[in-house]
């Protein structure tokens, strides 16, 4: 195996173990809290948890073996490969129209503040998902019954196969550039969209913040200097957070798919150019944003955080009471213990000093 495959196999390996680590305790995470079920945005970070987990137990694996075989041993027309396949498109397409649900979402939110709950219901958010599951099955579906999924050696795993692929010709092109168009392009300009309004709303909003905070100092004449230092540490702090939650939702969008989407495409027209560990690069980039996604839309947010602190300390207080259950119940025999000896200690003292007063 080449120096790159083993670095490649190695990556892939961490991104599965954080991926299903990550994934399954965003699930745990929903299960234990009421009020994160009770959000309509829940539905979307439920689908995306899933398709995620889905493609790190088929997809993923599927990818390891293909580096870690050699090419001889390799096969593309099983029905496991093709159902493989099948999912990649698949899972892949309603992730990335999920993110763009999650950005319109946000952008509802921040926008319409006080008529969000009235726009963005349970019944709006699962006609969101049916249309995502509608329009990443009948891409899939296509490209199945056109015999155009199986073993791909550039990427080393089963998913789209080249032009060269059985059917292919022009109507892959076509195909091709119409699945990339729907679906990454189509959700990035979404998220793009949506989330820079959303930043232009909160730099007004931290631009009314300011000025206030900025009269207040003002007037303050006999402010300690550290109080009023921390003051506006913090309105700077509240200027750069909402460019960095946007710039990490748009960011690693963009860091995880681009490069596979443009390596696709290059493909199209001319695949001698590509090289090999570049394209396996570029598909693990694409399934890190299975284990980042967790991070970006969940694990990092306040609720997610008080119920994995709950969880932890009902584990940890858990697991206290059990190692010291075997002490305890050791100490409870000893005072048992004492406790009888000290009554049978009086006892006799009493037979003792009652002999006497008889006689």
């Amino acid at each position: 195996m080449h120096v790159a495959d083993v670095a490649c196999a190695a990556l892939l390996l961490a991104i599965i173990a954080v991926s299903l680590l990550s994934n399954l305790l965003v699930l745990i995470c929903f299960v234990h809290n009421a009020e994160i079920r009770k959000q309509a945005p829940a539905l979307f970070i439920l689908n995306l948890t899933f398709c995620n987990l889905l493609q790190s137990v088929s997809n993923m694996p599927l990818t390891l073996a293909g580096l870690l075989m050699s090419s001889q041993q390799q096969r593309g027309g099983g029905s496991l490969c093709q159902t493989a396949g099948f999912l990649d498109t698949f899972l892949t397409t309603n992730s990335m129209l999920t993110m763009a649900a999650l950005s319109i979402d946000r952008w509802v939110a921040v926008v319409f503040p006080l008529s969000y709950h009235s726009r963005v219901r349970h019944r709006d958010a699962v006609a969101a998902l049916g249309y995502t599951w509608v329009h990443s099955l009948c891409f899939s579906t296509a490209a199945s019954c056109c015999s155009w999924v199986g073993y791909h050696q550039l990427y080393a795993s089963c998913t789209l196969r080249g032009a060269r692929a059985k059917g292919g010709g022009l109507h892959f092109v076509v195909f091709t550039m119409a699945l990339h168009g729907l679906s990454f392009l189509l959700a990035l300009v979404a998220m793009c969209v949506t989330y820079l309004k959303v930043l232009r709303v909160a730099r007004f909003h931290c631009k009314r913040i300011d000025i206030i905070t900025m009269q207040t100092l003002l007037l303050l004449v006999d402010i300690h200097p550290s109080v009023r230092q921390k003051c506006l540490d913090e309105q700077k702090q509240r200027r750069q957070r909402s460019t960095n939650k946007i710039s990490t939702f748009i960011g690693t969008f963009v860091l995880c798919f681009t490069p596979y989407v443009i390596t696709r495409l290059v493909e199209l027209f001319s695949p001698e150019h590509i090289n090999a560990h570049w394209g396996v690069l570029s598909k693990c980039l694409m399934y890190g944003k299975a284990a980042s996604d967790p991070f970006v839309y969940s694990l990092l947010r306040h609720q997610y955080r008080k119920t994995c602190g709950l969880l932890a300390r009902k584990i940890l207080g858990r697991t206290r009471r059990d190692s010291s259950s075997p002490a305890l119940k050791a100490n409870a025999r000893r005072n048992q213990d004492a406790q009888l000896a000290a009554s049978a200690t009086g006892d006799r003292s009493q037979s003792a000093g009652s002999k006497p007063s008889l006689g």
